[in-house]
């Protein structure tokens, strides 16, 4: 009769697997956030059945002015080139690519973002936070979808990081 082998692991192992669950966390992170990043560019670009890549910025514009914050000129700025910045910076983090800098640049967005949504539900402003497009939920619920999100931008960015550093320390 065959004695039952006993398998022992090593701690080389458990922190191999823990690593990949990790790799496998910050993937879905990624995923996840690059995502949604990547649809709030769409919804602003392709509304109404069509794309409106030749006048989205006034639409957006409208959204943005709202938030009475900023002069004209800014907010035209920020309605041609937010929507863009969005889509790159979701198809890096997708991709992989600029890891780092992407996600952190999605983690200092929503912080601005977040931090205009809190000004207009303190002002009680009620108006379209133009978040994602047109059709996009009132400041204050928007800021609790936020908060999850940078706390989701937080994490794949601290991983991003973790991760770049230990491939780059070598193993004793």
């Amino acid at each position: 009769m065959a004695e039952a082998a006993t398998i022992t692991h090593a701690p080389s192992d458990r922190i191999s697997a823990g690593g990949r669950i990790g790799r496998l966390l910050l993937l879905l992170g990624r995923l996840v956030l690059g995502g949604i990043f990547i649809y709030a560019a769409y919804s602003k670009l392709h509304f109404d059945g069509a794309w409106h890549l030749g006048d989205y910025h006034f639409f957006f514009a409208m959204a943005i002015n709202s938030y009475n914050m900023l002069p004209q000129s800014v907010v035209q700025v920020m309605a041609r080139v937010l929507p863009w910045l969005e889509l790159l910076l979701g198809l890096c983090v997708v991709l992989g690519l600029g890891l780092r800098w992407a996600s952190l640049g999605i983690t200092a967005l929503l912080a601005v973002f977040m931090g205009a949504l809190t000004r207009a539900v303190v002002l009680g402003l009620q108006i379209n936070c133009g978040c994602f497009g047109y059709d996009s939920p009132k400041p204050s619920t928007e800021l609790l979808h936020d908060s999850g999100l940078l706390v989701l931008a937080i994490a794949v960015t601290v991983g991003a990081f973790l991760s770049h550093r230990s491939r780059r320390v070598p193993a004793h």
